[in-house]
């Protein structure tokens, strides 16, 4: 009988953000940690690359599936970006942050795609950790990161019932024209 603790849910912003997935789009978990959000991604028909320094807990559970790929990577030693001109639909990140990786995780966000990211925001090291400045994110700092997209949704405050502050955003990559969301008449699920 297997120990393994079972995954945390989703993030619930990840949920509301994450449309369902058109034939052959491939999405990006970044730190996936557990595989949280490529199990949701796999759930909405996408394709997943899931990435993480430690890959043990994602190699249980997703041996199976062949729509996952999972790569081992240290995001932020000195290995050089793992996905060198991939492209996907959707990236999810949440509960990490290496400022580094932005410019990379930019240009792998394909024409039209949605960047989901979660984090811890100033404020939250007198609620519980991560304490350390270089995890926190400043007063409208993913505002600044996605400048060059376009701002689906953006939210700065206290969840789970005031037990971590975040910044959060949901943002397009576009070539400049103004397109409502949603992306190709798919909606969030609520």
């Amino acid at each position: 009988m297997s120990c393994e603790p079972l995954p945390l849910p989703p993030s619930s912003w990840v949920e509301r953000f994450c449309v369902p997935a058109r034939a052959g789009e491939r999405a990006l978990d970044v730190a996936a940690g557990g595989g949280r959000h490529t199990i949701l991604l796999r759930r909405r028909g996408y394709r997943v690359v899931a990435l993480d320094r430690d890959d043990g807990a994602l190699r249980r559970a997703f041996a199976t599936d062949p729509e996952v790929r999972i790569v081992r990577a240290d995001l932020e030693g000195t290995e050089p970006w793992p996905l060198p001109g991939e492209q996907f639909s959707l990236i999810v990140v949440t509960n990490y942050l290496h400022r580094p990786l932005f410019p990379a995780l930019l240009a792998a966000l394909a024409e039209g795609g949605l960047l989901v990211y979660e984090t811890f925001a100033r404020g939250h090291e007198v609620i519980g950790r991560p304490r350390r400045p270089e995890f926190l994110l400043n007063e409208g700092e993913l505002l600044d990161l996605c400048r060059s997209l376009s701002v689906v949704a953006y939210e700065h405050g206290l969840v789970r019932g005031g037990q971590a502050l975040v910044q959060r955003i949901c943002a397009r990559r576009t070539d400049g024209a103004s397109a409502p969301f949603p992306l190709d008449g798919r909606t969030p699920t609520p």
